[in-house]
């Protein structure tokens, strides 16, 4: 906990800028602390080597400040009022303002990585960044389509998500120049929990509780984001499905009240879990 605050305190000194409308801004990002998961399997994969706290504090604030740039862009594209029950930075400021501010975030979590002075994990955060970009891209061009496969969804999230965790794992055990082995191992374990925690975020969007989400019920299916537990609901009920009503009558809410309900009904939650168990 020590070591993860260090890594807390180097990303609140973001907030320390000579240009006060930018602190302003930092400030109501930062306001949403999420659970620091990443950082945290950053400190711990540096356990599996000589454990450089000095390394990899840099590498920790880089992977997080990483993970909350890509939200702020995030909530631009799903046009979304509030992240972790706080106000995002899209529904208090302008979206060509908070794009900007997106970039200053990816700009800063690569000078953090700068700070790790290791060229194979500058190169690996470069990577992880375009493989992101890759993955967002991915579903944007694919919202709306009731064509996907359970296939491409996990390709979609392996970039989106998996990608980042394992980039967490990686980094810690490269800095802490573990052997080949225990690299592509923690790579490995990083990408598959990844792989889970993004199932199990979207078997939550269904089935969650709204207060402690922080975002509505059924947030990814009103964007025309298919994930698993919806794509199960369309290969069960290839005709009359609510889900292909919502994307034909976007504004009628009702559809999107009959999916959720038909998927909390049904035993696909309980298949996705068993999905997000594969990997785990």
């Amino acid at each position: 906990h020590q070591d993860l605050d260090l890594v807390e305190k180097a990303i609140d000194a973001l907030r320390d800028v000579d240009f006060q409308p930018m602190a302003e801004m930092l400030d109501l990002v930062l306001a949403g602390r999420g659970k620091r998961l990443r950082p945290a399997l950053s400190l711990l994969a540096g356990k599996f080597g000589r454990y450089k706290l000095d390394l990899l504090v840099p590498l920790a604030a880089s992977i997080e400040l990483l993970h909350m740039a890509t939200l702020v862009h995030d909530d631009v594209i799903d046009n979304a009022a509030t992240r972790r029950g706080h106000p995002t930075a899209n529904s208090v400021l302008h979206n060509t303002t908070t794009v900007m501010l997106g970039d200053y975030m990816f700009a800063h979590a690569a000078n953090f990585a700068a700070g790790t002075a290791n060229i194979q994990v500058i190169r690996l955060f470069s990577q992880t960044v375009m493989t992101i970009a890759k993955g967002e891209i991915g579903q944007d061009m694919t919202a709306y389509d009731t064509r996907q496969t359970v296939r491409q969804y996990l390709q979609r999230i392996a970039g989106k998500t998996a990608s980042l965790f394992a980039a967490a794992c990686q980094g810690g055990a490269l800095l802490g120049k573990a052997s080949e082995d225990r690299v592509e191992a923690l790579k490995d374990y990083g990408y598959n929990l990844g792989m889970a925690f993004q199932i199990v975020d979207d078997i939550l969007d269904f089935v969650g509780d709204e207060q402690e989400m922080g975002k509505p019920v059924g947030s990814d299916l009103s964007q025309g984001t298919l994930t698993l537990p919806s794509l199960l609901l369309l290969d069960r009920h290839p005709k009359n499905n609510p889900i292909r009503k919502l994307f034909a009558h976007r504004r009628r809410h009702e559809y999107l009240s009959q999916a959720v309900e038909m998927i909390r009904q049904s035993d696909i939650p309980q298949e996705s879990y068993q999905m997000a168990e594969s990997f785990a």
